[in-house]
């Protein structure tokens, strides 16, 4: 008690002196003058001081601004989501509507490719040089009882070394039985260059962990589409699987790094140029209870056939990978750049134990060393932007890969780009080896190399954007059900024999009337193959009415419209929790049902604001909207969120 008697009297001692001191000091204004105003805004760092950075070292500028096209990327994914179908809760995978979307490497990938689609590949990590710290909260509420949040702080402690750490994270419980979503997404990031600009570096360290409830898709759908009240409330509904789940995570080491030779730039240069990707993944899927069941009194069955274990399965794969990439560059600042470089490419893809399945050995393990060589030229100068990149693989696994790019700016407002991909891809892991508790999903096989050949023209106007695609598949690999029995779901790889030929023509175009916009997108698909392997939806669609305009005296930007997304009927690839790929049925066709948001948008300063119904058409067009067979899309909800830019 003393000691707040003493406190109370020093601190009433001292602030009674401040107050004496105050009153014989000239007293200032706390409104800043026009000049004062001028001075702040003149030391204040140009929003052209603030880049982003591919790993093709590519650089754009950090947009504050509210545009629609900001309404398309707030989302889970930070990206434009068109061409893609996502699960009805956020977290969960996406049903791929555009093939267009894929992505094609000669190298082996871990597989699980469904996990993938919310995990962050060396090319979505993004690299900063900013004038002050820089801070990005993004926030947006979820279906049920959790949020996504995604938030990044990055400086430069001196012009020429920059880091950022950043984090994302989610956690959704969902509408429907087992469906609960909880990922994390970090983040850490380095750059530096020597300011003479001989030696540059980048360098990133990700950790990411996805877990998702798995319910199997609902027994019996025909109680969502008869839309019973009853079953209004979801939960209700009887689904496949009440307590499996799948946990997927990994850890990644990357630098990125370049020497220039000769110690001043000239007209002629030499640089070494190094690659390093140290990569862990880690698979496991886990269910208590074995047995499903429809209805009340309906008999008991196993939804993956029989089972060693008669519950709690634990299956588990694990993946290290170990790439690196070493070349020699020589620059002519008026041919272009010529590089050669070696891969070393070393994988170990496990399972922990050996078994035998009849009269198959089931080996624990896959590993391989894989070396190639190759070239690679550069050329960008005036309006031409061209790389062509060859390699060959000179070990025993055979690989091929020929990548050119070609891109043309006419004007600031018109460019065509070309892009021409021959690969000879190995297989995936788990096409080879797959270990389970569940019988049916043991195997180790053998497959050819896929062969893919991918034309891509581009071409950006002030008129239209426009995008044809052609892409050749042989020995396309693939996952399918071939037992097709009902409630039972045995899928397994397969190698298909023929040619799928693909086509498509993709067309964007924005219109603008004075504070009112209209913006379409059109996708036109097609594919010419004699068994129905790969399956796409003939056309998709999305299109958006906005108005835009300033308010309260200039201070917000608003933005409000309605979207609609649409998508013909096809035999869309179903989902298995085990392997966590999609493959192909031919069941049961979705599509053909719109799907309306309303949003209302606003920027206030560096803060933009995002409100959206979403799906608000679901009450009364008909239950019949799936992301994937047995997989009802979401229904209506109100989200709201904002992301927000901090400049210090």
């Amino acid at each position: 008690m003393r000691q707040l008697y003493i406190f109370l009297f020093l601190f009433t001692t001292v602030f009674s002196f401040s107050q004496e001191k105050g009153e014989t000091e000239e007293r200032k204004s706390l409104v800043k003058t026009p000049e004062q105003r001028a001075k702040e805004k003149a030391q204040k760092a140009p929003i052209t001081s603030y880049k982003i950075i591919s790993i093709e070292r590519d650089t754009i500028i950090l947009d504050t601004t509210l545009s629609i096209k900001k309404e398309y990327e707030y989302n889970y994914l930070r990206k434009d989501m068109f061409g893609l179908m996502p699960f009805p809760n956020e977290g969960q995978t996406y049903s791929t509507l555009n093939f267009g979307l894929n992505k094609f490497s000669p190298f082996p990938e871990f597989g699980f490719k469904a996990k993938h689609m919310n995990y962050l590949e060396v090319e979505d990590i993004k690299y900063y040089s900013v004038a002050t710290p820089l801070t990005e909260l993004y926030f947006k509420t979820v279906m049920e009882q959790g949020q996504s949040v995604d938030a990044l702080v990055t400086l430069n402690t001196a012009k020429n070394f920059n880091f950022s750490i950043a984090f994302k994270g989610l956690r959704s419980l969902g509408k429907y039985i087992n469906q609960l979503s909880s990922n994390g997404n970090f983040r850490f990031t380095a750059s530096y260059f020597t300011l003479d600009k001989r030696y540059a570096m980048n360098f990133h360290y990700t950790g990411q962990d996805l877990l998702n409830g798995e319910n199997g898709g609902l027994t019996q759908p025909e109680f969502f589409e008869n839309e019973d009240p009853l079953y209004k409330n979801r939960p209700r509904l009887q689904v496949y699987l009440n307590d499996a789940k799948s946990f997927f995570k990994g850890k990644r080491f990357f630098i990125d790094q370049i020497l220039r030779i000769n110690a001043k730039d000239h007209e002629n240069n030499l640089y070494i140029a190094h690659q390093l990707n140290y990569e862990h993944k880690f698979f496991e899927y886990n269910q208590v209870t074995l047995s499903s069941s429809i209805g009340t009194t309906g008999s008991t069955f196993n939804r993956f056939g029989t089972a060693s274990l008669k519950a709690n399965i634990l299956d588990q794969t694990m993946y290290d990978r170990f790439y690196n990439k070493v070349g020699a560059i020589y620059e002519n600042k008026s041919l272009g750049k010529f590089q050669f470089f070696a891969e070393n490419f070393i994988y170990k893809y496990f399972n922990g134990y050996e078994k035998t399945m009849g009269t198959t050995s089931i080996p624990s393990q896959i590993q391989a060393v894989i070396n190639t060589i190759g070239g690679q030229y550069d050329y960008r100068k005036n309006k031409i932007n061209g790389t062509v990149v060859l390699s060959n693989s000179i070990s025993t696994q055979p690989l091929r890969n020929l990548d050119a790019r070609l891109t043309y700016t006419i004007n600031p407002k018109n460019n065509i780009s070309f892009q021409y991909q021959n690969i000879s891809k190995l297989p995936n892991h788990n096409y080879i080896l797959n270990q389970s508790t569940y019988d049916s999903y043991n195997w180790f096989k053998s497959f050819k190399n896929e062969k893919i050949n991918n034309l891509i023209v581009n071409a950006t106007t002030q008129w239209v954007n426009a995008s044809v695609q052609l892409t050749t598949l042989n020995d396309h690999l693939y996952f399918q059900d071939t037992i097709q029995q009902t409630n039972l779901q045995l899928v397994t790889p397969h190698q298909y024999s023929g040619t799928i030929n693909y086509i498509s023509l993709k067309l964007a175009r924005e219109f603008k009337y004075r504070k009112w916009g209209l913006d379409n997108t059109f996708l036109y698909q097609k594919v010419s193959q004699t068994d129905a392997i790969l399956n796409v939806p003939e056309l998709t669609l999305r299109n958006t009415l906005y108005f835009s305009d300033y308010v309260f005296k200039r201070a917000m930007f608003l933005q409000t419209g309605i979207t609609i997304n649409y998508f013909t009927k096809y035999y869309a690839d179903d989902y298995n929790p085990i392997l966590s790929e999609f493959f192909v049925q031919k069941n049961k066709q979705i599509g053909e049902f719109p799907m309306l948001d309303f949003f209302v948008n606003a920027r206030v300063k560096q803060t933009r604001i995002f409100l959206k119904a979403e799906h608000f058409n679901s009450a009364f067009s008909g239950n019949k909207y799936y992301s994937a067979p047995n997989l009802p899309y979401h229904d209506f909800m109100v989200r709201f969120g904002l992301v927000w830019n901090f400049f210090q």
